[in-house]
């Protein structure tokens, strides 16, 4: 039993139950057969321990390559599969740890989905997330690759209908290899005719055909999204550990920056204790995507270091 079809019958069980409460005493036949159901219902579960129900994900694919239920072309179907599970990969590894920009991926192996099967309908593929990784996000309780596969499944759908500035508030927290990984991945589809569907957690996203595809995959590469670095002097006005933003005033444009703190910054609070309302010198990473606004974020405390008031 997989984690969707678990939750399948957590969803019934809850359904008969509220339905039998409304149910008079003296319609026998009719409490007789839901009470049947619910049985059944609990039995098929009865023993299973949640925690231990690996979560699946699905990517379906139609086009070209796909011959409706029957089957795909190997070339094309294993491939896409594989740009789609290195996409996954560098978004998790890149949530825990601090990613290079390039060599090899680190644990990569514990932050491998596995394929344990086929799909009905348009054919694709069903993939298991890790069963053995522990580890999680605290402040949400999930693991590193079920938030990956969340991030890319809203990735997919924001490059198809969200803006510009949509996209560059999701990538602030993907690491830049996880969204060009992403990206490849719907380029060799596009390139193959082919579109797709991500089945997760009860959320489906789906490319209604291929030109829409073609457009999202464009917004994700690497020339429409542009990324720098750059110094500023001046003072935080505020910071807020928890939602992870700061506000910084530019000593000589007088003007306001609002950015995010990078994950690599464990204790956000420390800016408030060190440097808040004293003059800095604060190298910042700025992020735009089309023509949408810069966005900008404090990577690593390295970044910020007092300067004199003669510095500008």
């Amino acid at each position: 039993m997989n984690h969707d079809e678990y939750f399948a019958y957590i969803s019934e069980i809850n359904e008969l139950e509220a339905l039998i409460a409304e149910i008079p005493t003296g319609n026998v036949f009719e409490r007789v057969s839901l009470e049947a159901r619910l049985k059944a219902a609990k039995s098929a579960i009865s023993g299973v321990k949640e925690p231990a129900i690996p979560m699946k994900a699905r990517l379906t694919f139609r086009g070209k390559p796909v011959f409706r239920s029957h089957g795909i072309e190997a070339d094309f179907g294993s491939k896409a599969a594989g740009a789609f599970s290195e996409a996954v990969t560098a978004i998790a590894v890149g949530l825990s740890i601090d990613l290079q920009e390039k060599g090899p991926i680190p644990d990569k192996q514990k932050n491998q989905l596995l394929i344990t099967g086929t799909t009905i309908g348009s054919f694709g593929f069903e993939f298991e997330l890790p069963k053995e990784s522990t580890d999680r996000l605290a402040y949400e309780q999930k693991t590193y690759v079920e938030k990956a596969i969340t991030m890319v499944q809203e990735l997919l759908q924001l490059a198809t209908i969200g803006s510009d500035d949509d996209i560059a508030e999701l990538i602030d927290d993907i690491h830049p290899r996880g969204v060009k990984k992403t990206a490849d991945f719907l380029n060799f589809v596009a390139q193959n005719d082919a579109w797709c569907a991500l089945d997760f957690k009860e959320k489906l996203f789906q490319f209604q055909n291929l030109e829409q595809l073609k457009t999202s995959s464009k917004r994700l590469q690497e020339n429409n999204i542009h990324e720098k670095s750059e110094s500023y002097t001046g003072e935080f006005q505020g910071i807020l550990p928890l939602s992870r933003a700061f506000e910084f005033k530019v000593s000589d444009q007088q003007t306001i920056i609002k950015g995010k703190i990078g994950l690599d910054i464990e204790d956000p609070d420390s800016l408030n204790r060190n440097y808040l309302h004293k003059r800095v010198k604060v190298m910042m990473s700025i992020t735009q995507v089309g023509n949408g606004k810069p966005r900008y974020s404090l990577l690593s405390l390295d970044h910020v270091e007092f300067s004199p008031s003669s510095d500008v």
